[in-house]
């Protein structure tokens, strides 16, 4: 079998970056690699999942008082397994878990890194084939090396993320990350079991056409919203339209689309829920930061998502996110109210 080596996998990728910084201890990069590792082992079983007893509920809820899908038990723990196992986090923090995992051992102790993560978001979907996917963030620890992790190091803004990433289990599975050198996706490789370079320096268009938003709270949002919405509808050839809307529920794909291909994905509270259904730290952050570094922007409606301090693991937000242009143009009909 021919290998083109003009393609690069995620291992060659992460070392060339680290030869452009001759001081880097190499830690980001094996975290980045154990991440890709354990995607792929979950990516398998999401494959398989529907010949075997992996799909359907685990009979548990999770602190957000959500029904545990059995794939989000597998999922969390390859995750955490992998990350335990490696030499380059020194603890978790998971949308499935009610308290950090702190890996108090002598080599994780002397970590720069915890690791946040949404091991399957969109798991609603799992039953009906639609397209999953693995949210992550990555920070520098604030505690004293050497020493185990604190809850210190897991509640940090968003903009203090030195990476963040996901990967999409689609009809290709896909991994997206971003450091602040930029935006790049990998696509999985079956044949050699190596995911490789494919979108190099992703860009957000500064306009699309897409609007992601769910319909069904439209009259449960906040008014400011609702008029965005509606003049979404009324776009045609005169003014900047037609917009198209597309909501798949599973936000991975929805905000993974819209990057490509340029558009706006809406999550707002409602009246029942003003903080709306978002986790801050496990979803909002990284997307934040992946979209503002491909060059779009992320609010809650109010302030920039990564300026926001965290008060508690499993804090939930208001979440707008998308391309520039479309961005200012919502906050335009947020400001008027």
């Amino acid at each position: 079998m021919l290998v083109n080596r003009n393609v690069q996998t995620l291992d060659e990728f992460t070392i060339q970056e680290l030869r452009n910084f001759p001081r880097a201890t190499g830690e980001l990069s094996g975290l980045l690699r154990d991440i890709g590792l354990a995607a792929k082992r979950v990516n398998v079983e999401v494959n398989k999942a529907g010949l075997v007893d992996i799909l359907g509920d685990a009979g548990t809820m999770n602190v957000q008082g959500e029904e545990v899908k059995k794939l989000d038990v597998f999922a969390n723990n390859q995750f955490m397994g992998v990350l335990r196992h490696g030499i380059s986090c020194a603890g978790i923090g998971s949308e499935e878990m009610d308290d950090i995992v702190v890996f108090n051992d002598e080599v994780s102790n002397k970590s720069k890194y915890i690791c946040m993560f949404d091991p399957l978001d969109g798991s609603s979907n799992i039953d009906v084939n639609v397209s999953i996917g693995t949210i992550f963030s990555i920070y520098r620890r604030v505690s004293e090396l050497g020493k185990p992790a604190t809850l210190q190091d897991f509640l940090q803004p968003g903009n203090k993320q030195v990476a963040a990433g996901y990967i999409i289990y689609g009809s290709s599975t896909m991994m997206v990350y971003a450091t602040r050198r930029g935006v790049n996706g990998f696509t999985l490789d079956q044949s050699i079991g190596e995911f490789s370079l494919s979108h190099p320096n992703i860009q957000c268009p500064d306009w699309g056409k897409i609007y992601s938003v769910n319909h069904g709270n439209f009259f449960r949002y906040q008014p400011g919203v609702k008029e965005y919405i509606t003049a979404c509808q009324k776009k045609d050839s005169s003014n900047g339209g037609p917009y198209t809307q597309r909501y798949i529920g599973s936000m991975v794909s929805d905000v993974h689309r819209n990057l490509i291909k340029g558009g706006i994905f809406m999550y707002p509270g409602t009246t029942d829920k003003p903080n709306g259904k978002l986790r801050l730290l496990y979803e909002c952050n990284p997307f934040a930061f992946i979209v503002e570094k491909a060059g779009g922007k992320a609010t809650n409606g109010e302030i920039r998502i990564l300026d926001i301090q965290p008060t508690k693991l499993h804090q939930r937000t208001p979440f707008f996110v998308g391309s520039a242009g479309m961005m200012d143009e919502l906050e335009s009909y947020i400001d008027k109210k």
